[in-house]
Order: C-alpha cells, then sequence, then structure tokens
C-alpha cells in the first residue's frame, strides 16, 4: 500500500486543496494530510480548528488520514512511515519555491521525494489567503471553499471582528 503526504497551513482548506488530494488518492492508495504547526506565518484558525475542517472536508474521501505536525518535514514523514510528499504547483513561482524545498527534503533525507500535482484550472489562482482576504471584505467564498469550511470562517471572523 503507497502512501503518501500532504502537508500545508490549511488555514483554511479551500476547493484547491480539496481537488490535489483527489489527484493524490488516484495515484495512492492512501493519503497522510498533515497540518503544519505555522503560527509564525500568522494563521487565522488554530491547528485544532484546522484538524476539524480537514477531517469534516476529508470524511467520505477514504484512505485519509488527518493529522499534523512541527518541526522538519522529513523528520515526521520518517516517523509516519512515508517517503512521499505531494505538492501544488500553480505558478511558476510556486514552483522555485517548491523545487528549492524538494531538494533540500531530498538532501536531509535520501529517501525522501516529491510528487508535484497541478490543479485543476479552475483552481490555478486560488490560495487560502485570497479565500481569507475576500471573506474579510464580505465577499462570498462559496466557490473558493468547501461550505463547512465558509461557515467556520465567517464565525471565525465575526468573532475576531475583522
Amino acid at each position: 500500500m503507497k502512501t503518501a503526504l500532504f502537508p500545508g497551513a490549511f488555514d483554511p482548506v479551500t476547493n484547491g486543496h480539496m481537488d490535489l488530494m483527489e489527484r493524490a488518492l488516484r495515484l495512492f492508495d492512501r493519503l497522510v494530510v498533515a497540518v503544519a504547526h505555522r503560527e509564525d506565518k500568522g494563521v487565522l484558525f488554530s491547528v485544532e480548528e484546522r484538524l476539524e475542517m480537514l477531517r469534516e472536508v476529508t470524511k467520505d474521501m477514504g484512505n485519509v488520514q488527518v493529522t499534523h505536525f512541527s518541526g522538519l518535514l522529513v523528520d515526521f514523514a520518517a516517523r509516519s512511515n512515508v517517503d512521499v510528499v505531494v505538492r501544488g504547483l500553480r505558478f511558476i513561482s510556486d514552483f522555485e519555491y517548491e523545487f528549492q524545498m524538494a531538494l533540500m527534503n531530498r538532501r536531509l533525507s535520501g529517501s525522501f521525494e516529491t510528487v508535484f500535482l497541478m490543479p485543476s484550472e479552475q483552481y490555478s489562482y486560488l490560495n487560502s489567503s485570497l479565500a481569507k482576504e475576500i471573506a474579510r471584505m464580505g465577499g462570498s467564498v462559496a466557490q473558493f471553499v468547501p461550505p463547512f469550511v465558509e461557515r467556520k470562517l465567517k464565525t471565525k471572523l465575526a468573532s475576531a471582528g475583522a
């Protein structure tokens, strides 16, 4: 059974993330979706909230495990007995960053491989930061995030006074 790791901040999970998960499950038997502890990145949702959202939106996908990690990705992958990571590429700027990270991860762990997937065209411009900004400005994010996430985003922004 071949398992891949799909790490990210998922702050919040978007339809683009969902698209990449579905694509990864066509290639791998099992997918570990791992929320990174990234408080330095100015996240809106806590790790627990991001885990809750991911568990809810992946519950019907099958063969998806949702977890979290801190520290080096290669160390987490080794502890999880996973040697393939899946990353999404939207634009050339993604490629430059992800290529550098893939080479560094391979250097840190010789058995570690990165598989790059391109999202569907309809999600090629989408990221969590844009979805949050639209929501903060009062716009609808219904086409960008799953319904459960949309509700959580509205509630979180209302309680934060954003």
